[in-house]
């Protein structure tokens, strides 16, 4: 958490945003949602379009190359997004890194007081992550948000081999954007049952007490760091710990009304954690 600011005011101030801000956009947020994906707006290129709305992009492309994308094809399309967005050099921008979580944000669904450059590819690793940071170097964002670990968590790797490897992705952003807030987020849970994933028998195995006790040794590596750290497990969790039902569409991702709850998360951590920087 911010130096200046103790977590529990984070907390206390998050959650009470949150739930005033999810009831009142949730019948918004589905018909939002649902309109960009049917009818997204025109726009002038592939180019603006892929620093737009990624997910409508990935979805023109398979089509073209006849198959799904690979990650590869993921790496260059993020690499050329990246390569537009520099070249615009926005004002306030903010860089979103991770895996399927991030990459589904819908766009419209961010706060519309920054630039939003979105590097989520689906299945990636903090290991994977690390290896395409270069990809917006060049970038001189605000702010850097990272989601990532999960699927580490669901391939077997351990905790300590995770956060030496979150450790060492740290000390490259912080190298690269030596005036940018990092941020980590913590993982979220899973959802008690109606699990559909590909690998459910995977995110089945995976208890919410080993990813409470993972966020935990990931907000201290943030503070031994000097990074922020935004916990957004509490607000995504039931009295159980499970990821609340109508957050999720598969008891791993995000249904509309999850990411309004994150959008109000992100929203209100900024306008304290950033406001110093504006």
């Amino acid at each position: 958490m911010s130096k200046s600011v103790p977590g529990w005011v984070y907390l206390s101030v998050v959650t009470n945003v949150v739930l005033g801000a999810t009831l009142g956009l949730w019948f918004l947020g589905d018909r939002y949602f649902t309109e960009a994906l049917i009818n997204p707006p025109s726009r002038p290129s592939m180019a603006a379009k892929a620093v737009e709305k990624p997910e409508i992009v990935a979805q023109a492309a398979s089509m073209s190359l006849g198959r799904s994308l690979t990650y590869q094809d993921w790496v260059d399309l993020l690499g050329k997004e990246a390569k537009a967005m520099i070249k615009r050099k926005p004002d306030r921008l903010i860089v979103m890194a991770g895996d399927s979580l991030t990459l589904w944000f819908p766009q419209d669904l961010l706060p519309t007081d920054h630039t939003w450059l979105n590097q989520g590819i689906s299945g990636e690793t903090t290991v994977g992550l690390s290896k395409r940071l270069k990809l917006f170097d060049q970038a001189k964002p605000q702010a850097v948000f990272v989601m990532v670990g999960i699927n580490d968590l669901l391939r077997g790797s351990s905790d300590q081999d995770v956060l030496n490897a979150q450790e060492d992705m740290i000390n490259q952003l912080k190298k690269s954007h030596p005036k940018s807030t990092i941020v980590l987020q913590s993982v979220l849970p899973r959802a008690r049952e109606s699990i559909t994933t590909a690998n459910a028998t995977q995110v089945e195995a995976l208890s919410n007490d080993r990813i409470y006790q993972f966020n935990r040794r990931l907000a201290a590596l943030a503070e031994q760091t000097g990074v922020e750290f935004l916990n957004l497990q509490p607000l995504f969790a039931d009295n159980e710990g499970f990821l609340r039902s109508e957050l999720t569409t598969d008891g791993l991702h995000l249904s509309t009304q999850g990411y309004l709850v994150w959008r109000s998360a992100i929203q209100t951590f900024n306008q304290f954690a950033l406001r110093s920087s504006l």
